[in-house]
């Protein structure tokens, strides 16, 4: 699904589209602006007291488990729900108010689009509901590399290339607010980098975007901020290195073949152990006494001291959801 804003705001309503986008992103105020906000569903609390502020400019993954509250918070951003505590604002407006003047745009994973109708059809029947030219809609088809397949049916397109579509539709718009729910699923290697190429030049040039994937070296690489939520809270905020440290000790990889991970889970400092083919990954707070093992009481080799990596921090911080 593509969730696009309504048509641009006539110009004597008192305020252009292009007028509020500066406006909003000019005056200083927060991109994004949650303030204790709680989302309930009968005796279930989805969202229980987030508070959070987003910048401008800012590409932010939020991240968690099933049933943690991310699609009820971006259902909220988008005025789709309504909090039942708490503040709720999208460059200084509430939601449905910032979507209508074209400040959000959201791609989704699935749903919203025409199977009989080519790329290019979609994406010009968009573009005319939004008084866009002929300019605009060539730009969205380059910038989500789809020139080349425009006159392709899109039931014909793969996955991945019906997500760049969804993409293309709702950056016609142009707005300030991008948010993208799994937004590579079914791309190839190449096509996820152009995609975060496109969404990181988009970022300098001063769109924020809060993107959901399950891909977390995505967010590792092309995030300027990673947030985990977890019970319908926060977790944790800040950079990927500074949450990564969250999730102390580190990691010690090496080939073993036949190894066992209940075997070596009882080796002195192993906390977690993991065999996957010849290679054995063991997690501990201190991996000196676990190389020292390795080294000198197993056939173990090409051993590599690593430290947690955004997975790893993922795991931790979202243990207690994992198991419910």
């Amino acid at each position: 699904m593509t969730v696009l804003p309504g048509p641009a705001v006539p110009h004597d309503a008192g305020m252009t589209l292009t007028t509020s986008s500066q406006t909003a992103a000019g005056a200083g105020v927060a991109a994004v602006d949650l303030d204790g906000v709680v989302k309930r569903f009968g005796a279930v609390t989805a969202v229980d007291g987030i508070s959070l502020s987003i910048r401008p400019g800012e590409v932010v993954a939020l991240l968690g488990p099933n049933g943690a509250g991310k699609t009820t918070t971006v259902d909220m951003l988008l005025g789709l729900l309504r909090p039942d505590a708490g503040r709720v604002e999208v460059y200084g407006r509430p939601p449905h108010e910032a979507v209508a003047l074209g400040l959000v745009s959201a791609v989704m994973q699935s749903g919203g689009l025409l199977k009989d109708y080519t790329v290019g059809e979609t994406v010009r029947l968009i573009a005319v509901l939004f008084g866009k030219s002929r300019a605009a809609v060539d730009e969205a088809l380059e910038r989500a590399g789809l020139t080349e397949i425009a006159g392709r049916p899109v039931g014909k397109c793969s996955g991945g290339q019906q997500q760049r579509l969804r993409f293309a539709m709702a950056l016609l718009p142009d707005p300030e607010l991008l948010i993208l729910d799994e937004p590579t699923t079914g791309m190839d290697v190449a096509g996820r980098h152009d995609f975060w190429t496109a969404i990181r030049d988009d970022a300098r040039r001063g769109r924020t975007v809060i993107f959901a994937t399950h891909y977390l070296e995505e967010a590792d690489a092309y995030a300027d901020r990673v947030v985990f939520v977890r019970r319908g809270r926060v977790v944790a905020d800040g950079t990927a290195a500074e949450v990564k440290a969250l999730a102390s000790g580190r990691t010690v990889r090496a080939t073993l073949p036949g190894a066992e991970a209940a075997t070596l889970e009882r080796i002195d400092g192993v906390d977690r152990a993991e065999v996957r083919g010849d290679t054995i990954f063991l997690h501990g707070n201190d991996t000196d006494p676990i190389a020292r093992y390795l080294l000198t009481r197993t056939e173990a080799r090409d051993l590599e001291i690593t430290s947690r990596n955004l997975e790893d921090a993922f795991l931790t911080l979202t243990a207690d959801e994992e198991k419910k």
